[in-house]
């Protein structure tokens, strides 16, 4: 039944997008099966990233109830977790062009080694946080705030999450790159569970019931510990034991993978590292900025982020559907096809935009209610919610083309001067001269900080006219 209405629905997305073709020639794929794959991905992708929300959202709203002090605290040491979790993209984004690949080709021994390396570098990255967290998390919280209420909860904060990183970090990572091999359900699976177990360790550590201590902030991110931990638990039980497709075995993330996979990652992998490396720097950079601008800045912006990611689930889901269907057609040696797959996923992109904005414009506002927020917060954040809205299209254009299509193809190095360029050379040095030079409003600040998702859409698409993004790494030279 699950196939049949994604079959009905790719159909119509194919008739809306025939319809509304924009006037330069990009060609429609026809196929139902690109569709009905599509679908199949993208729906429990979707599903988790909106899970994922909900627990974001719930643990705002719960701490919300004891002010904006311990709702900023938690925002901005979340974002210094934050760029150990774009690091982790950063290795996922380039060991799935490898994976899904690899599996196009039908070679599931190196895509079996690329877990394993894939494995190895998300669990040292996780181990050098946690020290780093645990030995300075004063000094973490002053890159952020200058205000010391803040930063005194946000040190008790980050003390618990420094157990978080190694075992979150691991199991993101394995059950992202099941996606590349059609597993897609996964993920999905482990975030109800999570959402479940989060949403209970909250309501008792924060709250202080059932016996257990108040703890307000630090329950937060107790809860986040025990819902991660739950997470390992399910990611790898499936992998190790149920799984029937890869059949990982505990040897295989044990097993050192040859010199030639190293090569290969550092050639199209470590690229997309260094580029969602500098891009989790230059949120943080980004979080530095809006940090400094005010506790009712930084408790909009919260909001406003949680919002923003709960309505572009969609998007998150046809970007990796984008990467894994172009990578496996690439693989299987069919440049041609992933051509036109690509070109349909850009007019996608248009489509998911607009519908993105309009649903933030509309429900956004409506969000800021179920907070416990002072007057002059409720103003901030909906002039920057409306800010969210007018970036909200270029950031679905950009993401889809870039973490999806043009990455799927192993085009990682334009994609690494892309990044590079417009975020550290526009985006943040507008955003600072807007924020804390001329103490522009946090709407101003937020358009100026995002301005290379505008840029990106635009430039994206001649690359991807050109069809130079299309490079098949399975081929060994």
């Amino acid at each position: 039944m699950f196939v049949d209405m994604s079959g009905k629905c790719g159909g119509w997305i194919y008739w809306l997008l025939k319809a509304w073709r924009i006037r330069m020639k990009f060609r429609i794929t026809k196929e139902k099966e690109f569709y009905r794959r599509v679908f199949l991905i993208m729906l429990p992708v979707a599903a988790q990233q909106a899970i994922n929300m909900g627990v974001n959202m719930m643990d705002t709203i719960m701490l919300g109830n004891f002010g904006e002090v311990q709702l900023s605290a938690s925002s901005l040491a979340n974002s210094f977790y934050m760029l150990y979790g774009i690091l982790c993209m950063g290795i996922i984004g380039g060991c799935s062009v490898l994976v899904s690949q690899y599996w196009g080709a039908g070679n599931l021994e190196k895509a079996r080694e690329v877990f394993s390396l894939a494995f190895r570098l998300a669990a040292v990255l996780g181990f050098a946080f946690a020290i780093v967290t645990w030995l300075i998390p004063g000094t973490i919280m002053q890159l952020f705030t200058s205000d010391p209420e803040v930063i005194e909860a946000g040190v008790r904060y980050l003390k618990i999450t420094a157990f978080i990183y190694m075992i979150h970090g691991t199991s993101q990572v394995v059950a992202f790159l099941m996606r590349s091999v059609r597993q897609a359900q996964l993920g999905l699976y482990v975030s109800i569970i999570s959402f479940f177990a989060n949403i209970f360790a909250n309501w008792v550590f924060i709250f202080g019931k059932l016996g257990a201590p108040r703890m307000e902030i630090a329950g937060a991110a107790l809860g986040t510990l025990i819902a991660r931990c739950v997470e390992f638990l399910v990611t790898f039980l499936y992998v190790l034991k149920i799984d029937q497709k890869l059949k990982l075995k505990v040897s295989d993330f044990l097993h050192n993978p040859e010199r030639s996979l190293y090569r290969k990652y550092f050639q199209v992998g470590a690229p997309a590292l260094v580029s969602d490396g500098l891009l989790g720097l230059g949120s943080t950079a980004i979080s530095m900025v809006l940090g400094r601008m005010g506790s009712d800045v930084v408790a909009a912006n919260s909001i406003c982020m949680v919002v923003d990611r709960l309505f572009t689930v969609v998007v998150q889901g046809i970007s990796n559907a984008s990467g894994i269907i172009t990578g496996n057609t690439i693989g299987e040696g069919k440049p041609d096809k992933a051509q036109e797959q690509g070109e349909t996923f850009y007019l996608l992109s248009i489509l998911c935009g607009i519908l993105s904005t309009i649903l933030v414009s509309i429900g956004g506002p409506l969000t800021i209610r179920l907070y416990n927020l002072q007057p002059e917060t409720i103003t901030v954040t909906k002039s920057m919610m409306y800010a969210y809205a007018v970036v909200m299209f270029f950031s679905a254009v950009q993401s889809i083309m870039t973490k999806g299509v043009l990455r799927g193809g192993g085009d990682t190095k334009f994609l690494l001067k892309a990044d590079v360029l417009f975020m550290w050379l526009v985006s943040i040095p507008l955003g600072i001269l807007a924020g804390l030079v001329l103490h522009a409003p946090g709407w101003v600040a937020v358009i100026c900080l995002r301005i290379d998702f505008a840029i990106k859409s635009i430039w994206c698409v001649s690359r991807l006219k050109s069809g130079k993004w299309i490079k098949n790494i399975t081929v060994e030279t």
